[in-house]
């Protein structure tokens, strides 16, 4: 058997409360690590998007522009 099967195996042998509680918290971890890598992407994207400025690549914009524009896509 399987080290996860026997994990199973004894998860499937607690109270409804206790498995309620494990299936919370492996999912709570679930969310966490999705979330750090959400973050790690944005965190790239800036990264490159601030490259390409430096390279003269894309050109920078003043906020007040850019927050009407999208102001005027949300309307």
């Amino acid at each position: 058997m399987s080290p996860l099967e026997k994990m199973r195996m004894d998860a499937l042998k607690l109270s409804v409360r206790e498995r309620a509680f494990l299936a919370k918290c492996l999912i709570d971890s679930l969310d966490q690590a999705e979330e750090q890598e959400i973050e790690q992407m944005w965190l790239d994207e800036a990264e490159r998007r601030l490259a390409a400025y430096d390279k003269g690549v894309i050109p920078a914009r003043p906020a007040s522009e850019v927050f009407a524009e999208a102001y005027e896509k949300i309307r």
